[in-house]
């Protein structure tokens, strides 16, 4: 993953300043960034593995210089066709990257070009094919600001996923059946097991979880929620073989150099099919400063909790010479990855793969996303439209659905260009959706009932039973997708359209 010094981001500075100072016409005459659909071999756990991914000129992903246009020959190199979403930025939606939405998927050996003037900040780019993201076609997508380039602060990637060495049909086929093959970790959702499955109860009046077909499950307090009877929050519905972080597991973890008393701004991307992550930052306190690319007030803490598809930028202060783990902690479980920060010559202890205790479930009560405020906030106006979406599904069968349906059936969300449109996402199901829109970014204005000036983002997580309202301005008129970024979901259908008009 990318590692900037501050040297190189102080030289990018002067760069940038020239840049700014070229004609436009140079500009736009600069020449297109290759980026390559293809496969590649890893090591997880002492085994080779074969996964995809997307090579740019200086490895797996892209990173762009302060004022460049994300100008990308995009080539699949892969033995089946494919398309590449870049997610979170806004580009023209022809170029938005959803198969037939509205052009077809690239063909094996086919090249297609891309040219849009980026959003700075933390993204990432990943196939719009659940079973191709799940064999890890994704990457970091790097804009960097001027500010960035001027900060004295060193820049790390920490790029999550989780992993199989089982084909993703294989996996789909355990999830959604409710077994998986011999030695592997898919969840037997009728007769399951408290160990491999990781659950919580959450409280809820009147509910007797007993009477549920298939809701056996461990105990795992949530926080924030009422007394009464008690029901089963589905945390993870399957246990991967391995949880990577740039690639590698903490067996074998990336030991990235860094300064004595130096300033890293680590930007944080869960590109995990179905895994939601606590990032633990041990002895050093970080600041949160940005989420999904925008900043927010500095949020301090050495724990923070990070959704599918979510991206967190935490600045760090080393207080001299020494080695730091920087972990990610599956939720509601003991499995945790990462990377370590060490100065030259510090010694780096070994850690365990597994945690001496399960992480608890994340943010079942929203209060991480209730203490975010964003820095650019949208400008007040009257919502002019507004809708309530139902989140839902269930386990067994293994269905997950928008307002009742699936993309099969899907009813449009109209908007006209222009209008301040608010979304109330309402979550009656037992796991956690990650909710993401394309074309757009959007302010969280409202969780569970209470208004605030929270977060700008293009993806928000709805724990079970919680209500999570969004609001932006709708913008190119077009067919948008809207749905749940854990994989297996979408998937099986969870996900339907803003239709916008003129």
């Amino acid at each position: 993953m990318p590692v900037f010094s501050r040297r190189g981001f102080l030289a990018a500075s002067a760069a940038a300043t020239a840049v700014a100072q070229l004609p436009r016409m140079a500009l736009a005459e600069a020449p297109a960034i290759p980026l390559r659909a293809t496969r590649r071999t890893i090591e997880v756990e002492g085994r080779a593995a074969t996964v995809w991914g997307l090579a740019g000129p200086s490895g797996q992903g892209l990173v762009l210089d302060p004022g460049a246009r994300f100008r990308v020959d995009l080539t699949n190199e892969l033995p089946e066709p494919t398309l590449i979403h870049w997610h979170g930025q806004i580009p023209p939606n022809a170029q938005d990257g959803v198969p037939d939405l509205p052009l077809p998927k690239l063909a094996p050996g086919e090249t297609r070009s891309y040219d849009y003037a980026p959003i700075p900040g933390t993204y990432w780019m990943h196939a719009h094919i659940p079973l191709q993201e799940m064999r890890l076609l994704a990457a970091p997508l790097i804009v960097r600001s001027a500010a960035d380039a001027a900060a004295d602060r060193q820049e790390v990637v920490m790029f999550l996923h989780d992993f199989s060495f089982q084909p993703p049909e294989e996996v789909m086929a355990a999830i959604a059946g409710g077994h998986a093959p011999e030695g592997h970790g898919a969840m037997d959702h009728g007769a399951m097991d408290h160990g491999a499955m990781n659950h919580g109860t959450m409280p809820m009046p009147g509910m007797d979880h007993g009477a549920m077909p298939g809701m056996d499950h461990g105990a795992m307090p949530m926080e924030g929620t009422p007394g009464g009877g008690a029901m089963a929050m589905d945390l993870n519905d399957y246990d991967w073989d391995a949880y990577l972080a740039n690639d590698r597991t903490l067996t074998d973890p990336e030991v990235v150099a860094v300064e004595r008393a130096g300033r890293v701004r680590l930007r944080i991307v869960n590109a995990a099919a179905a895994t939601v992550f606590w990032i633990d930052t041990g002895a050093l306190e970080a600041r949160l400063v940005a989420v999904d690319g925008h900043g927010v007030e500095p949020l301090r803490g050495t724990r923070f909790g990070i959704a599918m598809a979510q991206r967190l930028d935490l600045e760090l202060d080393l207080p001299g010479a020494g080695a730091w783990p920087i972990l990610a902690i599956r939720e509601g479980a003991r499995e945790r990855t990462g990377l370590i920060l060490a100065t030259p010559g510090a010694a780096v202890a070994r850690l365990a793969p597994l945690a001496e205790e399960a992480a608890p479930a994340f943010d079942t009560a929203l209060s991480q996303e209730a203490r975010l405020v964003a820095l650019d906030p949208l400008p007040a106006r009257a919502v002019q439209r507004g809708h309530m979406m139902m989140l839902g599904g269930t386990m067994q069968p293994y269905r997950w659905t928008i307002d009742g349906r699936t993309w099969a059936d899907h009813i449009p969300v109209a908007a006209q260009s222009g209008e301040r449109v608010e979304i109330m996402f309402h979550n009656m199901s037992m796991m956690g959706h990650p909710m993401h829109l394309h074309g757009h970014t959007f302010q969280v204005v409202e969780v569970n009932g209470t208004r605030l000036r929270g977060a700008r983002r293009d993806t928000v997580y709805v724990p079970p039973m919680a209500t999570v309202t969004i609001a932006f301005d709708a913008g190119e008129a077009a067919r948008w997708m809207l749905h749940c970024h854990h994989m297996p979901h979408l998937e099986t259908g969870m996900m339907t359209e803003l239709a916008i008009t003129a």
